[in-house]
């Protein structure tokens, strides 16, 4: 396979794994803000917990989804004798483990290489997305604190 055909793929496949990314993200910060937003005040702890760990799980969701697809792409090119070596060498590659007990050959190296490199990029987006929303929710408890907080001191003034 030539260099230009190893970048021509990779660049789809980039684009598939960050168009899938996007809309993930988009999905679940619908649904924390949706969860959120139907919280009470006595809930918000247990809410809170419930949406940092459906949003954790819903990005483990989306990177298995990624590397899957780099997986499918190997068995399809026949690159591996089984798919489970594709999906092991996807998720290490992905992951940038990289244990070296299983290479690419020649003619596929530079697709692993920039799938080490999207791997890291798509870890990277996922956790400024989860601290995001962490920081949103401590922002917006001390916004529904306030309140609660400025009454108290007006009847400690009186």
């Amino acid at each position: 396979m030539s260099i230009l055909l190893q970048l021509g793929i990779a660049s789809v496949m980039v684009f598939a794994t960050v168009l899938i990314h996007f809309i993930g993200l988009s999905v679940l910060l619908v649904v924390v803000r949706r969860y959120h937003g139907h919280a009470n005040h006595r809930r918000k702890a247990i809410g809170d917990a419930v949406a940092i760990l459906g949003a954790a799980i819903g990005l483990f969701a989306l990177h298995s989804a990624e590397i899957w697809l780099y997986a499918v792409l190997y068995w399809q090119r026949e690159v591996f004798t089984s798919f489970e070596q594709g999906l092991y060498f996807s998720t290490s590659t992905y992951a940038t483990i990289g244990y070296g007990d299983l290479v690419l050959p020649l003619q596929s190296r530079l697709i692993g290489a920039i799938e080490g490199a999207n791997g890291i990029l798509l870890f990277g987006w996922s956790t400024a997305f989860l601290f995001s929303v962490v920081d949103r929710m401590k922002l917006l408890e001390r916004e529904l604190d306030a309140p609660v907080h400025h009454q108290q001191d007006e009847a400690h003034d009186k």
